[in-house]
């Protein structure tokens, strides 16, 4: 059991550097052994590219090992044609001898058709649940984007060290964090697939919600609630660094790397949900203003929030959101505090 938990850890190192580039794929890494030896492995680089098992077996420079070798892979191989051919054909080609699974795949193509099912009848030995909840959290952006059919909703804001978000006749954009604290706020834009502002904040703002800093960072879809359509299109928030969704009553149209996004917003957040769904995108950040936050507060969609407190005084302004949950962690970033909270 020791060396199985070892070398899914050992995948799961792997599989995180596929962090930011393959969703809205799960992140994959694959090890190879041979008499407790690695000679091959490999990860799930990048979107519509060949999956972690692919990869290890391509880098096993003697293939007749196989046939007397472990595979161990955090999650389920692909049964199903998609984007590449199933990775289960190929552990079965090369008839490797043990299949260690950390966690089963939850996309419907993969259950309805066991990969695990068919190895088994194909006489390779499987083992599946090689430190489970561990795999499963890795991925767990892709585990509820398909059992919920929503993505996961990370809420973030800044608040000073007296409970204001912004002052409230706010002229100009306004840092309450430090430098740092911006550098995480980057970091977590490259590796989330969409940022949900509201409209007040795009004018108030005017971000251009991109990453910065990061090399070969994926921007995120700007998602910008903006019910009758008030915005000027001379923001940044409309340029062609990132797509750009905004949700609207008015009208539906795609023009260039702007979608807009006609919804029913007499159930907004459900109609949102779902088109996010539709449009492939596992994982959000609510990064403002007030009420957009407080919507979906008070509608109980979220998972996680990530509250930065700064040691600015406001003295007045608008009133932080209130989040009741577990604080999952906690962090001195320069001079702010970051909390993560988890429903």
């Amino acid at each position: 059991m020791k060396d199985t938990e070892f070398f899914m850890n050992k995948c799961l190192e792997l599989a995180k550097k596929g962090e930011g580039k393959v969703s809205p794929n799960p992140m994959v890494g694959c090890i190879i052994t041979h008499n407790s030896k690695i000679i091959g492995k490999g990860y799930h680089k990048k979107y519509k590219t060949e999956h972690a098992e692919v990869n290890a077996i391509n880098s096993v420079k003697n293939k007749e090992l196989l046939k007397e070798a472990d595979l161990y892979v955090n999650l389920e191989p692909c049964s199903h044609h998609g984007n590449t051919p199933p990775c289960s054909d190929l552990i079965i080609k090369y008839k490797i001898k043990n299949v260690y699974i950390g966690s089963r795949d939850i996309y419907p193509e993969v259950v309805k058709n066991s990969s695990i099912d068919k190895m088994r009848r194909e006489g390779i030995n499987v083992k599946v649940g090689i430190l489970e909840s561990k795999c499963k959290e890795l991925n767990k952006r892709f585990y509820l984007f398909h059992e919920k059919k929503r993505p996961f909703i990370i809420l973030k804001w800044a608040e000073s060290r007296d409970g204001f978000i912004a002052p409230k006749k706010q002229k100009q954009p306004l840092w309450l964090t430090s430098e740092k604290s911006k550098e995480f706020v980057h970091f977590q834009r490259s590796i989330e697939n969409g940022i949900i502002i509201g409209r007040v904040t795009a004018e108030k703002d005017n971000p251009m919600l991109n990453v910065r800093g990061i090399k070969n960072a994926i921007n995120p879809t700007r998602i910008i609630i903006d019910k009758n359509l008030k915005l000027s299109i001379t923001l940044n928030i409309f340029n062609d660094q990132a797509k750009t969704i905004i949700v609207n009553t008015v009208k539906k149209l795609e023009i260039g790397s702007n979608l807009f996004l006609k919804i029913n917003f007499d159930n907004f957040i459900k109609e949102l949900m779902l088109e996010l769904y539709k449009l492939n995108i596992l994982s959000v950040i609510i990064e403002g203003g007030s009420k957009t936050l407080n919507t979906f507060i008070s509608e109980n969609i979220w998972d996680e929030a990530y509250v930065f407190s700064s040691n600015i005084i406001l003295k007045d302004g608008i009133k932080a959101p209130k989040i009741k949950g577990e604080i999952k962690q906690k962090y001195n970033i320069d001079t702010d505090i970051l909390k993560i909270y988890k429903k």
